[in-house]
């Protein structure tokens, strides 16, 4: 089984059709900000492109798609926001938006919320083997949640999931200047940074192995 996994497209979305192995690749997951700022419409727009690569999408808004990109998602039955999905035995859930901000953007959580929102993904696939986290927010004080004046802006609420769950794979986003690797426990942890940028990931499921792989355009 194998899965691309990209996000912080900001409607700039040609790069996804530039992804080696993107139409062969049994899902394809959006981590968040499929917009800047916008609403449905805009999302749908890259929603629709991403289905001419590959249909077999799953999605989440992140902290700069309006609250309305949430809904839409929800009526697609692709939305990995609170949810959580058994994708060929494979546990994948998420949480999107993101911690608090200065910027007051759209979509932002308490730590207590995103708490329980993870929570209510993992309840659907906690039975699962294998278990993907995807937090449009990485989680606090990685390698991938430092901001360009050094400080660590991640959710001390998806860091301690992490801790106390260890999932296999954390799939995360939010910090365009912090695209790399990391790791929490047993959790390997990946930013791949904006789309625009080129970056996306590759994950692979053979023998009850789940392994992930950081990669460029």
């Amino acid at each position: 089984m194998k899965m691309i996994v990209f996000g912080d497209i900001h409607e700039d979305k040609e790069n996804a059709a530039k992804i080696d192995g993107i139409g062969d690749a049994d899902y394809v997951i959006i981590t968040g900000d499929l917009t800047n700022y916008a609403g449905a419409d805009k999302a749908r727009e890259i929603i629709e492109f991403t289905s001419r690569c590959n249909p077999h999408i799953y999605a989440q808004a992140g902290n700069l798609d309006q609250k309305e990109v949430n809904d839409y998602l929800d009526e697609l039955g692709i939305n990995l926001h609170a949810n959580g999905f058994d994708l060929k035995g494979v546990g994948i859930f998420g949480v999107g938006g993101s911690n608090q901000t200065p910027f007051n953007t759209p979509i932002e959580y308490t730590e207590e919320e995103i708490e329980e929102y993870i929570q209510r993904g993992y309840e659907k696939i906690k039975h699962l083997p294998l278990k993907i986290l995807v937090p449009h927010t990485p989680p606090y004080e990685t390698a991938v949640d430092v901001v360009g004046g050094g400080a660590h802006v991640g959710s001390i609420a998806v860091r301690k999931f992490i801790e106390t769950y260890e999932p296999q794979l954390c799939l995360t986003g939010h910090i365009h200047e912090a695209a790399g690797t990391d790791k929490i426990g047993k959790t390997i942890i990946i930013n791949p940074g904006m789309l625009k940028d080129g970056g996306y990931i590759e994950v692979t499921e053979n023998k009850g192995e789940l392994a992930a792989n950081l990669k460029k355009i």
